[in-house]
């Protein structure tokens, strides 16, 4: 399938991927739409040239009016935070999740991508583990929810009239990125960040460009009923990671405390701000995400879609960089 003059729909098109997907699909000749529940996030996605509904996944007449005449949809909304209310996560991730596949397939739309997460894998996973590998929800409702979402819309796959792909993407950074660039920053500007277990394991990163190329080679070659994990197959540690991160922003090395006292240590500031009435910004089982063991693989990608990673993390931290000199990271996060 070419993508040239295709049109399609960007549901949270005004979050971090969503917004990337926007300016290289335009860049790629398609025409970009968006439905967004923020009308903050929206203006954005507007100045790119992309024609935004504001209205939530999850609601019905949303979902219809923002599929009409879309040829493919990119599903990217979503509740991602570390724990939360179960029913809260399912609302979003599982029910939305149908409801914008469901409006899509009422209207005609061929190709449906969802982006779903590495996390269906959990915490404790074998090394190299594939599409194939087990699911583990380690009753943590992110994982949970998007094990449950991909079910349920393999159940729609019908190719030729309505194709779903799956996308299983690693831990996705680049400019924007809230979580594994920006919070970060934020916290080690005030001494507070540091990795658990000396930063052993393997932060599966994946820089947003290389993410978005794979999304639209598999939409190029049409690989319905497909699952692909995506990282950028770079085995690096925890603490190489944010060693770097700190480095390019001239912030000191974080430091490291051993895995049990940092959960700790969050529980007991999140009881803090629950306290004082303050919204939490960290969860204690950001631990749990940030210290998975092995790297993913990406074999399947690699022969089905030839995805070959473009930006390597030296020059993807050079372009996170150059967007840090120029952007106040804490207005950033306050408009998530």
């Amino acid at each position: 399938m070419s993508l040239n003059n295709k049109t399609l729909l960007i549901t949270g098109i005004g979050g971090f991927i969503g917004l990337r997907a926007t300016e290289l699909a335009v860049a790629q000749g398609m025409k970009v739409c968006g439905l967004q529940d923020s009308s903050d996030r929206n203006k954005k996605a507007h100045n790119l040239g992309a024609k935004v509904i504001y209205g939530s996944i999850a609601d019905p007449r949303a979902a219809e009016t923002a599929c009409q005449g879309v040829d493919i949809v990119l599903h990217t909304a979503e509740l991602a935070k570390e724990g939360g209310s179960l029913d809260q996560f399912r609302e979003i991730n599982v029910d939305g999740t149908i409801n914008i596949a469901q409006a899509a397939k009422n209207a005609g739309v061929k190709t449906f991508v969802h982006l779903s997460s590495v996390l269906v894998y959990g915490f404790n996973y074998p090394d190299r583990v594939s599409e194939d590998g087990p699911l583990c929800g380690e009753n943590n409702p992110y994982c949970q929810t998007k094990i449950e979402a991909e079910k349920a819309l393999l159940k729609l796959n019908d190719p030729g009239n309505f194709g779903i792909i799956i996308i299983r993407p690693g831990d996705v950074y680049g400019p924007g990125s809230i979580p594994w660039i920006v919070r970060p920053l934020l916290m080690m500007r005030q001494r507070l960040f540091a990795y658990a277990n000396d930063g052993r394991g393997v932060i599966n990163h994946v820089y947003v460009d290389n993410l978005i190329n794979a999304i639209f080679l598999a939409i190029e070659k049409e690989t319905y009923g497909e699952i692909f994990n995506v990282t950028d197959g770079q085995e690096t540690t925890w603490k190489e990671y944010f060693t770097y991160l700190a480095e390019v922003a001239g912030l000191p090395a974080p430091f490291s405390l051993p895995k049990d006292e940092l959960k700790l240590f969050l529980q007991l500031r999140y009881q803090g701000q629950k306290l004082f009435r303050k919204q939490a910004d960290l969860l204690p089982e950001v631990v749990d995400f940030m210290t998975r063991p092995y790297a993913y693989s990406i074999a399947k990608a690699q022969k089905l879609l030839s995805y070959q990673p473009t930006v390597d993390l030296e020059e993807g931290m050079r372009r996170t960089q150059e967007w840090l000199k120029k952007t106040d990271i804490q207005k950033l996060v306050k408009e998530v």
